[in-house]
């Protein structure tokens, strides 16, 4: 999908200034560049649509020659997705290309180099140029720790480190199966992202449930199953997804129940991830009843109350040997038997957690 360029960014006349226009627009620049890349307009709007589709930039340039000329000119000052797309052609920043003024600090000393050049360790230093530019709040912000550590996992991932595609790890069973253990576990092991459901929207939840008349504790009613539950997954499914969009692998922790035993639910998100180039693997966290509620018991959560109070009542709504409707992988926590061993294993790699 291609977004032009109206009257609604700028009137088209010689010598007009749109309000939303940065200090120091310079339109001369563009045309410089281009030509310096031995570009003519039809190539450059060619190429600008491309790296804009390469980088998944929300709302393609349709970047026909009129409307390049008329960035060039100056009568057209060129919106957010145009100035990305240069930024992107060009390898440059917005005050090398003329759209503003350089801000105080800011580098603008990227070297014209031809498009084909192949990459030789410039786009290292334009990773660690970008990141440089995260700065203290305070004189104790330890800021120069956080770039070498965010450089350092990105060349792992960039340069030989991880083959694989991103993942998606869904871990899901019924409360007190012990799967945010295990998730945590994963995320302990791989340093991906956890986002686990009921710290994440718990806040929500509540608020909402009291603004609908209800219990803030409330699980087990229609109230809740009809009209909050939806919600509290979307919350969550739409955290994952702005992981996923950025190629991050993650691990959500959260029971499922509905969703892993929906094969159309499943197949719309595998579908979803695999555009993405983002691999699902669901978890079903196996538990028996008794080491559930001892689980529950030990945890006492206010959540948990309506449970434990109606345990065989609950315990009738729930079937210990359900699984999910599509392809997916078992750990057996048993009489905790998982999480024991991830315990084991945390113990010898001497990362305990209180």
């Amino acid at each position: 999908m291609t977004n032009t360029e109206g009257h609604r960014v700028g009137k088209q006349r010689a010598g007009w200034r749109p309000e939303k226009q940065r200090a120091g627009w310079r339109p001369e620049k563009l045309r410089e560049q281009r030509e310096a890349h031995g570009l003519t307009l039809e190539k450059a709007g060619e190429r600008l649509r491309e790296v804009a589709e390469q980088a998944k930039l929300k709302g393609i340039p349709a970047a026909n020659p009129q409307t390049l000329w008329q960035h060039e000119q100056g009568e057209v000052y060129p919106g957010p997705h145009y100035r990305r797309a240069y930024c992107l052609l060009y390898r440059a920043t917005e005050p090398d290309l003329g759209f503003r003024n350089a801000l105080p600090g800011e580098e603008t000393s990227f070297k014209l180099t031809p498009m084909d050049d192949r990459l030789n360790g410039a786009h290292v230093l334009a990773v660690e140029r970008a990141v440089h530019r995260i700065s203290p709040g305070t004189e104790d912000a330890g800021h120069f720790a956080l770039q070498q550590r965010i450089i350092d996992a990105w060349k792992r991932r960039h340069t030989g480190g991880d083959p694989h595609r991103p993942v998606l790890i869904l871990v899901g069973g019924y409360a007190g199966s012990g799967k945010t253990e295990l998730a945590r576990f994963f995320v302990q092991l791989t340093g991906w992202p956890l986002l686990d459901k009921d710290p994440l929207t718990r806040p929500l939840v509540e608020r909402l449930l009291v603004a609908l008349g209800g219990d803030p504790n409330d699980r087990h009613t229609e109230l809740y199953r009809e009209r909050v539950r939806s919600v509290e997954y979307d919350c969550l499914m739409q955290s994952a997804m702005a992981n996923i969009k950025c190629g991050i692998s993650t691990v959500l922790s959260a029971p499922f129940i509905a969703e892993m035993t929906d094969a159309a639910w499943m197949q719309r998100l595998s579908n979803r991830a695999a555009s993405m180039g983002v691999d699902v693997f669901p978890v079903w966290v196996q538990c028996d009843e008794e080491s559930m509620r001892e689980y529950i018991t030990f945890r006492s959560a206010a959540r948990d109350a309506w449970k434990l109070q109606r345990w065989d009542e609950y315990m009738a709504t729930i079937d210990l040997d359900l699984r999910p409707a599509v392809p997916h992988l078992v750990v057996d926590n048993r009489l905790g038997t998982a999480v024991t061993l991830a315990d084991q294993a945390r113990q010898a790699m001497g990362a305990m957690y209180a």
